[in-house]
């Protein structure tokens, strides 16, 4: 048996391509949109890509399974549980609960797992010519390491009121199917820790069904249907905006991308002109690099693992946008976008050099500027984090709004005093600052070095209840 996980630190995605090599035969589980990853694995180790499959409709990435069926003429398993509503719209091979994709001398058999969606399901491997026992259970975002899927986005993210309780009740009849499974069986689930899938996801790409018994929170409320739900449904964070759009995308009949786009390097004088006509301008580059020069009205979302996720957040999916990235970096980012369908960019530049145009600097303080404007009635100090994030741990006065809704709730922030704006490390404080100043707020400062750094000097933080605490 051939096994490679294909993993997109991006969206802490996991993906599978797993293949009989006697016969050549493969199948692919939740790819990605960048396909040509898994054309070049197959490539390289013998096989074809015979079989591609979903555990589900997805939410936080744009699945590559039509893009990839188009170029190899495989065929697309996926789920017809779950009733009407969760059906994909376009031609597939439904399964149901207990059936069998046989790829070569390997069968998966599907196990419906309802709870993070009505639809969801896992595949348990045998591979025969070892052993007719199951050696691998592949579970989207049914059981992760050290954690389970959320099943409120459905509810939070596509507004689907009442779903959360369902999906809450049926992760509880799910986790029991898991319970009976052998303990030696391994788990690959398809994130990991930094999705926004859940709220406790383990580090680790693997684990064993024995291990999730011992360690994983939600087998630890035998008999407590009402424990288990609560704690579940208790601090899950914000899902990204962009999850409602990845919803309806992969259930749809979309158009199809099966190759890397080509990104257009724009003229400054280009550059600007589509600028002053209403084109957002997001600059890539590192936070410190921004705030010692920025085009005013640009918004420093960084190029790192976290892109994809503030761009979902922050763009819409009908306008156009342009970068500023170096030009070895754009393929980079183009990937990391395509995997959230945001393919409107009209090109980039790599110099924030303009004719007529006068940087500005960011207003940055530090640690003991900060302490000066805390307790003061004439200052606004804002907390940028997930109110789970605030909740467990924040600066005495500091105002919770979340960064990636700020846009929506700039009434809440003062444009008579000073503001103060931090967040953990600094990244999301800097998309903030350029946020605010892009909205005509004039006098914010931004105290980048945030919650880590307070802490690490032994400050004092609150926590809701407004008792003090220390990490």
């Amino acid at each position: 048996m051939f096994f490679q996980h294909i993993y997109d630190k991006s969206l802490a995605q996991g993906s599978y391509l797993i293949g009989c090599q006697k016969t050549g035969e493969s199948i692919v589980i939740d790819a990605k949109r960048d396909v040509d990853t898994y054309l070049d694995i197959a490539r390289q180790n013998g096989l074809r890509i015979t079989h591609i499959t979903e555990t589900h409709i997805h939410a936080d990435f744009l699945a590559g399974s039509r893009e990839l069926a188009a170029l190899t003429g495989a065929p697309l398993y996926l789920s017809d549980e779950g009733g009407a509503d969760w059906a994909y719209e376009f031609d597939h091979v439904g399964l149901k609960d207990g059936d069998v994709i046989t790829v070569g001398n390997l069968t998966l058999t599907v196990m419906h797992t309802p709870g993070h969606t009505p639809e969801s399901i896992s595949f348990l491997l045998v591979d025969k010519p070892a052993t007719l026992a199951p050696v691998m259970l592949f579970t989207g975002d049914f059981v992760f390491v050290g954690d389970i899927g959320r099943p409120d986005l459905l509810e939070k993210a596509a507004g689907l009121a009442g779903t959360q309780d369902i999906g809450a009740h049926q992760m509880y009849q799910s986790i029991q199917k898991f319970r009976d499974l052998p303990d030696y069986v391994q788990v690959w689930p398809g994130h990991g820790a930094g999705s926004a899938c859940g709220k406790a996801l383990g580090a680790v790409a693997s684990t064993t069904v024995g291990y999730e018994k011992i360690r994983n929170w939600a087998f630890q409320y035998d008999d407590d249907e009402s424990g288990f739900t609560e704690y579940l449904l208790t601090d899950q964070p914000e899902p990204p905006r962009y999850f409602a759009m990845m919803k309806k995308l992969n259930k749809v009949d979309r158009p199809l991308l099966t190759s890397i786009p080509a990104q257009q390097k724009l003229s400054p004088e280009e550059a600007k002109k589509a600028f002053v006509e209403g084109v957002k301008l997001i600059d890539t580059r590192n936070k410190a690099d921004f705030a010692k020069g920025f085009i005013p009205g640009s918004l420093n979302i960084q190029g790192n693992n976290a892109f994809a996720t503030w761009m979902g957040w922050l763009m819409s999916y009908n306008e156009p946008f342009m970068l500023v990235a170096d030009e070895d970096q754009i393929e980079d980012l183009t990937r990391k976008l395509m995997r959230i369908g945001l393919d409107n960019m009209l090109g980039y530049i790599d110099d924030v050099t303009w004719p007529g145009i006068d940087l500005e600097t960011s207003d940055i303080i530090d640690l003991d500027t900060f302490k000066t404007y805390l307790n003061q009635d004439d200052v606004q100090v804002v907390d940028l984090r997930g109110s789970a994030e605030y909740n467990a741990g924040h600066v005495e006065g500091a105002e919770n709004v979340f960064i990636g809704t700020l846009d929506k709730n700039l009434d809440k922030i003062s444009r008579d005093r000073p503001v103060i704006i931090y967040c953990q490390g600094g990244d999301r404080a800097t998309i903030g600052y350029s946020m605010l100043v892009r909205h005509g707020f004039t006098n914010v400062k931004n105290y980048s070095g945030s919650m880590n750094e307070w802490v690490a000097n032994g400050n004092p933080v609150v926590n809701e209840v407004a008792e003090p605490a220390a990490y």
